[in-house]
């Protein structure tokens, strides 16, 4: 474990923002993670636990209530076409990254599209969560006019 993973564990200052995800075989995300986006593997499993640019991820089992969370299920998506939780990753090149990931076996349900604020497209992880990977456009516009409160 290198120094820059340690801020998972124990921030230095404020807290350290993760995403945690329930799959149906942790083997298979975190390759996913890893080969496809390019991940870096802090723990393999129980749960495993993935450096992400700035961030992590966090990939574990379903399973029952503990005794810290005594009426909730932890279960991977139902379905696919069902929305509930989604990553959104900025990057500064959304056509780069969506043809190196394609080419890591990344599948994506379009091309990017041009939204006006943002190029943005989408692709999904084994489990069917939904990941979002957009390019700011006329939004930084917006923004640069915006004073703050």
């Amino acid at each position: 474990m290198t120094t820059e993973t340690l801020d998972y564990f124990r921030p230095e200052t404020g807290a350290v923002l993760t995403h945690l995800l329930i799959v149906r075989d942790v083997d298979r995300s975190r390759e996913f993670y890893r080969n496809v986006l390019g991940a870096t593997v802090i723990r393999e499993r129980s749960p495993a636990i993935l450096q992400f640019q700035n961030s992590y991820i966090v990939i574990n089992n379903g399973g029952g209530p503990t005794d810290d969370k005594p009426d909730v299920q932890a279960a991977a998506p139902a379905d696919s076409k069902t929305l509930s939780s989604a990553m959104n990753i900025r990057v500064n090149d959304v056509q780069a990254t969506y043809d190196l990931w394609r080419s890591r076996g990344g599948e994506f349900l379009t091309p990017p599209k041009n939204h006006a604020l943002e190029i943005r497209c989408y692709l999904r992880d084994p489990d069917g969560y939904l990941i979002e990977v957009g390019q700011a456009t006329g939004i930084l516009d917006q923004l640069s006019g915006a004073r703050p409160h």
